[in-house]
């Protein structure tokens, strides 16, 4: 975990694969906000390592709907699409010390091990065709949060020997984010609750590259009628950015937080403002979901 007396450095990280939903708003302000709150830099980053999924202009787009929003961060943004050397490094450190190595299992091959690669391969290895996997042990690790109850995984068995680079050769989002969050000094990290089952993994990996472990807290994620989370893949509704105050209000709401007075809900710098100086971690929902209608409650 990071000293208590470095300065607070939290950050906001959305991919360019569609225009922001009001999801992805509410992640972006609940960072923002507990960064602020304690006089802390908010850094962006675009996760932007999969070009097959991403969807032109939707960067720019991106950062005009926080600007509209009022949501500035500090500093340049970081583009992982120019990491590249950074993360090859990173795997270069895992394959020599024997804690990655490289992988021509298909899909298909795992089906049989519900999915699951661990330990042994079940394929020949080809050099000019593999993914690279992180060798998981089979034991347990356990992540911490300031508002979730710990979690506790055998990833061995629970998820397995995880990838870091594909076999198209696109880095996954595992390696990318342990060694970006490190790479900008990121001490604490505020993201939505469906990332929560991934911090386990991120934490051995945080221990095999020597890496620091940030704070993390998981609020939850908002679903649709049909349990699931509102997202880009299910056709979630662009943010309209001429409704900023509203859309900032039904956030706060939705994170639980006290909404300023009506005369200070038409200006997006006063909700901020008032947001900032009433944030409290404690009126957090948490659960791990949420549905729209808590919105409206």
């Amino acid at each position: 975990m990071h000293s208590p007396e470095s300065p607070y450095i939290g950050r906001f990280a959305p991919s360019p694969t569609g225009p922001l939903h009001i999801g992805s708003l509410i992640g972006a302000l609940a960072s923002f906000l507990d960064a602020r709150a304690h006089g802390g830099q908010w850094l962006l980053r675009m996760e932007n390592i999969d070009p097959p999924r991403e969807i032109a202009g939707s960067d720019e787009r991106i950062l005009n709907t926080l600007r509209r929003h009022g949501l500035n961060w500090d500093g340049p943004a970081l583009e992982q699409s120019t990491r590249s050397e950074a993360y090859d490094a990173a795997l270069q450190q895992l394959l020599s010390s024997g804690n990655a190595f490289r992988c021509s299992c298909s899909r298909r091959q795992l089906a049989r091990f519900g999915g699951i690669h661990r330990g042994a391969c079940v394929a020949s290895v080809n050099e000019e065709d593999c993914a690279i996997r992180l060798a998981v042990p089979d034991e347990i690790w356990e992540a911490h949060d300031l508002l979730q109850a710990p979690l506790r995984q055998n990833l061995l068995q629970e998820v397995g020997d995880f990838t870091l680079r594909r076999r198209d050769g696109y880095y996954a989002y595992q390696l990318a984010v342990v060694v970006d969050d490190a790479y900008q000094g990121i001490n604490h990290v505020v993201r939505g609750s469906d990332l929560w089952v991934s911090t386990p993994r991120q934490r051995l990996l945080q221990a095999r590259l020597a890496l620091p472990t940030p704070t993390y807290l998981h609020f939850p994620v908002i679903v649709g009628s049909d349990g699931h989370k509102l997202s880009k893949q299910t056709f979630a509704a662009a943010i309209d950015d001429s409704c900023a105050c509203d859309n900032l209000l039904l956030a706060l709401r939705f994170l639980g937080q006290d909404l300023p007075p009506r005369a200070q809900q038409s200006s997006v710098e006063r909700i901020l403002n008032h947001a900032v100086d009433h944030w409290h971690r404690q009126q957090l929902p948490a659960v791990m979901g949420l549905p729209e209608s808590a919105f409206y409650d």
